[in-house]
Order: C-alpha cells, then sequence, then structure tokens
C-alpha cells in the first residue's frame, strides 16, 4: 500500500506530511529533519533513507513554476525505502523544496491548460533563484536557500547530486557536469516508451558536447557562452558545488505538454535567418509588455513584491539576448533547435505578461483586462503551433524516476 498521495502536483506542506509518514513508517531507514530556513521564514525539509558513506542528494523545487520535482522526489523516496538494492551500498537524501517561498506563489497545482499554466505563474528574477544565484551575485549576498543547499552539499559529499526541472512545452532533456557514460540509453528507451519525446536542440543547452540525444554535457570553464549577453553561467550555479568532493550534478528535465517537433534532427533550411526573424518577435512581443509596464508603473508606487521583480527582470533580458541572435551564428543548425528557440522566444514575454498581470490584478488596475486578452492569445498560440498534448502527471513522474536511478547507477560505476 503507498503512503503517498493521489498523484497530483503536491503543494510543499503536503511534501513534508507526505515524508513524515515514509519516516514513521521505517524509522529505523528514514530520518525527516529541517535544514534551515527560507527568506520568508519557511522551513526546508531533507528526508533522508539509508545510512551509507556513499551518498546521492535529490532536489526538487529549485524553480517555483517546474512542479513534476515533487512528485518526482516523492515517488523515488517510496521506490528507494522498498528496494534494497538501491540502497545497498549508498544512501539517498531528498531535499524536498530548495525553493519554498517561491513555491507558494506559483498557484498552478494542477493546470488544465497553458493558459491557467500562466494565470498562476511565477519564476523568481535570477538573483532569487537558490540555483543560480552564485552566478549573478557575490558570496556575501547569496540567498539562505542557496547557502542551506550547498551546506547539503558539503555535509553529504554526494558522488551525485540530481536536480529536477521540467520545461512548460517541449521535451525530455539532461544536463550533466560531467558526462555519465551509459545514461543515454536508458534515459532514450524510457522517453520513447512513456511517449515523451527527446529535446535534442534544447536552446537551455546551445553549443554543449553531447553525450547522446538529448543528453548535455555542461562545456569546460572557459568556453564561449552560446548567448554571451545572458547574465547566469550553469558553471557558476550549485550544480558545480559537488565536485569539491569529486561528484557531479545530473539536471533531469520533463515536460508538462508534449512536442513532437523538439525531436526533429533534419538540418534547417535557413537556420540563421529563421532566428533572426525569432529575435526581431521577441523584440515586439517584449516591447508590448514593456509598453504596458511604463503606462501602470506610476499606479504601482511602493509595489516591489517578488512577482514585479521576476517580471521586470525577464524583460531586461530581452535586449541583450536578442542581439546574441542576431549577431551570434547559430548554435545548431537543426530544426529541433531552431523550434526551441522559437519556444524560449515565445516564453520570456508571455512569462513577464503573466506575472505583470497578477500583479495588476492584485491592485485592481484597469490595464489587467486587456494584459490578460494577450497572456491568453499568446499562450494559445504558443500550444497551437508546438502542438502541444499533455503529458499524464504518472509518465513525468515515471520517466524522471527512471532518469535519475540509471544516472546514480551509471555514475556510481563510474565513481568506483
Amino acid at each position: 500500500m503507498s503512503l503517498l498521495p493521489e498523484l497530483r502536483y503536491p503543494s510543499v506542506p503536503e511534501m513534508v506530511a507526505s515524508a513524515r509518514a515514509l519516516s514513521a513508517h521505517r524509522p529505523g531507514l528514514c530520518r525527516l529533519r529541517q535544514v534551515g530556513v527560507s527568506r520568508g521564514g519557511r522551513p526546508l525539509h531533507l528526508l533522508s533513507v539509508g545510512h551509507a558513506r556513499r551518498a546521492v542528494l535529490v532536489v526538487a523545487g529549485a524553480h517555483a513554476n517546474e512542479p513534476a520535482g515533487g512528485s518526482t522526489l516523492l515517488a523515488l523516496a517510496e521506490r528507494v525505502l522498498h528496494d534494497r538494492e538501491l540502497r545497498a551500498d549508498t544512501s539517498w537524501h531528498f531535499l524536498l523544496c530548495a525553493d519554498p517561498d517561491g513555491a507558494s506563489l506559483h498557484v498552478t497545482p494542477a493546470p488544465r491548460s497553458l493558459l491557467d499554466y500562466h494565470l498562476g505563474f511565477f519564476r523568481p528574477a535570477g538573483p532569487e533563484q537558490p540555483e543560480w544565484s552564485p552566478s549573478v551575485l557575490p558570496p556575501d549576498r547569496l540567498p539562505p536557500e542557496t547557502r542551506i543547499l550547498t551546506g547539503v552539499i558539503d555535509a553529504l559529499r554526494p558522488y551525485l547530486q540530481v536536480t529536477l526541472h521540467g520545461t512548460d512545452l517541449g521535451g525530455s532533456w539532461v544536463q550533466l557536469t560531467k558526462d555519465i557514460p551509459g545514461l543515454a540509453e536508458p534515459f532514450a528507451k524510457s522517453a520513447a516508451e512513456l511517449h515523451i519525446p527527446v529535446e535534442t536542440g534544447a536552446s537551455d543547452a546551445a553549443g554543449w558536447p553531447v553525450s547522446g540525444p538529448g543528453v548535455h554535457v555542461m562545456p569546460a570553464p572557459g568556453a564561449d557562452a552560446a548567448y554571451p549577453s545572458m547574465p547566469d553561467d550553469a558553471r557558476h550555479s550549485t550544480w558545480y558545488h559537488a565536485h569539491r568532493y569529486g561528484g557531479l550534478t545530473a539536471v533531469v528535465e520533463v515536460p508538462m505538454w508534449a512536442s513532437d517537433l523538439v525531436d526533429d534532427r533534419a538540418p534547417h533550411p535557413a537556420p540563421a535567418a529563421a532566428i533572426r526573424r525569432l529575435a526581431h518577435r521577441l523584440r515586439r512581443d517584449a516591447l508590448e509588455v514593456d509598453g504596458v509596464l511604463a503606462e501602470v508603473l506610476p499606479r504601482l508606487q511602493g509595489v516591489d513584491g517578488p512577482l514585479l521583480r521576476a517580471a521586470r527582470w525577464v524583460l531586461e533580458l530581452v535586449p541583450g539576448l536578442a542581439e546574441d541572435w542576431i549577431h551570434t551564428p547559430p548554435a545548431d543548425t537543426t530544426m529541433a533547435y531552431v523550434g526551441s528557440v522559437d519556444a524560449f522566444a515565445r516564453r520570456l514575454p508571455l512569462r513577464a505578461a503573466a506575472m505583470l498581470l497578477r500583479v495588476l490584478q492584485e491592485s485592481d488596475d484597469r490595464a489587467a483586462p486587456g494584459l490578460e486578452r494577450l497572456v491568453a492569445t499568446w499562450s494559445d498560440a504558443f500550444a497551437e503551433r508546438f502542438r502541444a498534448r499533455w503529458v499524464p502527471l504518472e509518465h513525468q513522474v515515471e520517466h524522471q524516476s527512471r532518469t535519475v536511478v540509471a544516472a546514480a547507477l551509471y555514475a556510481r560505476d563510474r565513481a568506483a
């Protein structure tokens, strides 16, 4: 009998309750403890299963808008609890939510459409994201969530850290700080069995070495960035903290809605021209949101919450990114990569508009209805362009879980 709730995107309190139930069920094997407190005073919890010195750390909730990781983490914890082989010489540790403050602001636990998802959307500005803040802030300004995460890594010294991420619309892919030979095969097999496309040209990993379809290895320090204007650099994130102890990090991405267009490895007939057009559309759409922001700012005197900060931060990324796409040769020339850039160009202004809309709705501003229509139009166009189809939550969880287990087994062999 499962001790977990019915499959859905759980809230952080629900995750803590489930972890507490697992701990109570097997107190000799499990331990749930608080490892710190967020900026907003919310506790961060770590669930540990097993007692071996060799450790795997699994992190959920680093991005509030990527909720599948919470469900996956709970499923993995229960699987490890009941599988002696997985914990024979390895202890497993689960950070239930790296950003509980952010999770409290993303309010679509069961979205029915991309519009529904965006009407409750929240993703913090880069300096407020626990994994990414070290890439944009000096050490003395890091948020407590980042310090808690790195402190857990320091204490556990995991041979593998897995951080559970997701995408709203697209396919599945993996990002590695060091290669895990052999991982690409079980990853691809799982995706195929569950009808989840593999995103072979993910713009998040543009220009990175490839270990296999959809499995990307982060470039060595000193390598040129595909998008020079972007302020953050994965090599300065918490993903690299495990390297201090000989470990590595795997970032496992899974889509909420799938698009079968993202695994098309055929060459694009004119990739540079296509990306330039996408850059111009990105500028145009961002300027439309900027215009709304400029109109309403005089009426938002004294408002400086995380939603508004995040919306402004996204809009500030656009000019430099558009210049990168116009003046830098494409990092990849496949149909899949151009499609991924297309999705990226849609996401940024849509997310900014969605978060600004929530600010305006809270203040009952007269510009809210028009902005809501824009969010609806862009959400529908995004879904239609990529022929979005919902990935059942149990498939999201199963694929992410399988990939984590495969990464742990192959990385263990690598570390041996």
